[in-house]
């Protein structure tokens, strides 16, 4: 971060509290201190032989000469391997050709983009140099000082700025904490014909700011229980400037919040006709019963349901082969 983002930061108080916003948002920490050693050290291994199983993922052979269906992942150091399985999946159960693109969240090592491209020829990687230039153009530090500085404190809103800054038409964007298994037709069909935002359904409301703020910011009624798990944008419709403005009257009435990027899209969103994801097939926080038996078309591992994507979840999809497309 820049000696003008940190002023900037410090004016507001946000520093340290910023980075344990993201890092540790206080629900989610308390709830795993009470999970004993012994279960999160079972959690931490399972987790490493899902990262080393990734170096073992078969590649993707493209024999059709039908264009690739482009999603948008935003990954690195941490998330890599989790990304290579969530497009894996949607590649095998997908009847046209995938292909991910990666944006660099600035920790994305070459050996990771190595196994990358081995897996998915056809992959593209946006660096993080890139985008930088990108921002520096046209969102620069001196208008847009609040959304760069949530860029640079809360990688979440780089889901925002990385992936649609100076770009146009629509994307997909997916987290990477998701498996699929069986075809995803609601996507697929999207991604053939978007004409408007996609979203998929939380098991609860979860944006960190009152609904009568986000309404009356947004001027339209706020979408109930959005998740941008899948979230399919257009990018030139994005009004930077409003979303500058609500980003900043957002801290100012009600600080700053782990879920700041989720409000920010619900409220993009709010009064808009939307394409949704049926919840029952495309499912927020599976139970363990959920995941063991393949429920639904995807699965969005947040919260309590990190157990079971890491114990079972992505060794259903690691046995499997992906068909000659």
């Amino acid at each position: 971060m820049n000696k003008s983002l940190k002023q900037f930061a410090k004016s507001l108080h946000l520093g340290v509290v910023a980075y344990r916003l993201y890092y540790a948002p206080k629900g989610l920490m308390q709830k795993y201190i009470r999970r004993d050693p012994i279960r999160r050290a079972i959690d931490e291994q399972a987790r490493q032989q899902m990262e080393a199983a990734a170096y073992q993922l078969q590649p993707i052979e493209i024999q059709s000469p039908d264009s690739p269906l482009n999603i948008h992942f935003l990954t690195g150091r941490k998330f890599w391997y989790q990304t290579c399985f969530c497009a894996y999946s949607m590649a095998l159960y997908s009847p046209s050709n995938i292909r991910p693109i990666i944006y660099d969240d600035g920790t994305l090592a070459n050996k990771y983009i190595e196994q990358i491209k081995r897996i998915f020829p056809i992959t593209k990687i946006v660096f993080l140099k890139e985008i930088e230039e990108r921002l520096d153009q046209y969102l620069p530090i001196s208008k847009f000082p609040y959304l760069r500085e949530r860029r640079a404190n809360y990688p979440n809103m780089r889901k925002l700025t990385d992936i649609h800054i100076g770009s146009s038409g629509w994307k997909l964007v997916l987290d990477s904490d998701m498996l699929f298994f069986r075809t995803p037709t609601f996507l697929i069909d999207w991604l053939n014909s978007p004409n408007k935002p996609c979203h998929m359904v939380d098991v609860e409301t979860s944006y960190g700011y009152s609904e009568s703020l986000m309404k009356s910011l947004a001027e339209a009624e706020i979408p109930q229980r959005l998740n941008v798990g899948i979230c399919g944008l257009k990018s030139d419709e994005i009004d930077w400037e409003q979303l500058e403005y609500w980003c900043r009257i957002l801290i100012e009435k009600e600080g700053t919040h782990y879920y700041q990027e989720q409000a920010l899209t619900a409220m993009i969103m709010a009064g808009k006709p939307c394409d949704i994801a049926p919840p029952k097939d495309y499912i927020v926080k599976p139970t363990k019963e959920e995941v063991v038996s393949q429920k639904g078309i995807l699965h969005h591992y947040v919260a309590d349901s990190k157990p079971w994507y890491f114990r079972h979840a992505w060794k259903l999809i690691f046995s499997k082969k992906i068909p000659n497309k």
